[in-house]
């Protein structure tokens, strides 16, 4: 019974959903007060590459319908638990099936604050530097039309720095 309960725990993520005062819709790794918790699938447990959209939160604006716009949508890089060293780059990709529509706008979040530097088309970006930690990305598409938004799950990944007490492991 215990390993099939860590086969679950490996298996599954937790993220909070809310909705600011602005009516923004946010998703993160770390609870705020008034969020709803969802239980979603771990992109990992698709298998390396396979994106799947089972763990896709689909919401819309009050009145207008909520139907799936892509069929697929998930954050491809970085990949889950993947770790980065030194000022190593961290590029980001969105991968959509279909490409992103017309209109359509991607917002970008990093540890549950909005990117505020990348434009509303955007798929593909490069991190500046990081400090050394734990970080979670996440996206969301909206068609501004329709009031119908998709969202990836928050894909965590780390970034170690050199120790100035272990030279021996700093970056030429």
């Amino acid at each position: 019974m215990l390993a099939s309960l860590a086969a679950f725990a490996g298996q599954a993520a937790v993220i909070y959903k809310w909705t600011d005062a602005q009516g923004v819709v946010h998703y993160s790794d770390q609870s705020v007060p008034g969020a709803q918790k969802i239980y979603m699938t771990s992109p990992a447990a698709a298998g390396p590459g396979a994106p799947s959209n089972s763990n896709v939160q689909t919401s819309a604006i009050p009145g207008n319908a909520a139907k799936q716009e892509y069929s697929i949508i998930a954050v491809t890089s970085p990949t889950a638990e993947q770790s980065f060293f030194g000022d190593e780059p961290i590029g980001v990709a969105l991968a959509l099936d279909p490409s992103l529509k017309a209109g359509d706008t991607v917002t970008w979040h990093l540890n549950g604050q909005q990117l505020a530097d990348q434009g509303p088309g955007t798929t593909q970006f490069t991190l500046p530097h990081l400090d050394r930690g734990t970080y979670a990305i996440a996206a969301t598409v909206t068609d501004p039309q329709t009031g119908v938004t998709q969202s990836t799950p928050s894909v965590t990944f780390y970034v170690r720095q050199p120790s100035a007490l272990s030279p021996q492991h700093r970056t030429p």
